[in-house]
């Protein structure tokens, strides 16, 4: 398996983006992470709904 995972079906939702990849054991995850400067904000889950969930309700701290 490659070390750097092949993020598809990216999307922003205001400043999350939101990417489907598959893990180290061939398994479909969800990432969402803020690209807000010293946000810091990262998450993996198991479904793209719980993902885009976490996008839509994240607040950045250092506003």
């Amino acid at each position: 398996m490659p070390a750097n995972p092949r993020f598809r079906r990216v999307v922003r939702i205001g400043p999350v983006q939101v990417a489907t990849y598959y893990d180290a054991r061939g398994r479909e995850k969800h990432a969402a992470a803020c690209t807000a400067p010293r946000c810091g904000f990262c998450t993996d889950y198991d479904s793209r709904a719980a993902a885009e969930l976490a996008a839509r309700t994240h607040r950045c701290a250092t506003r």
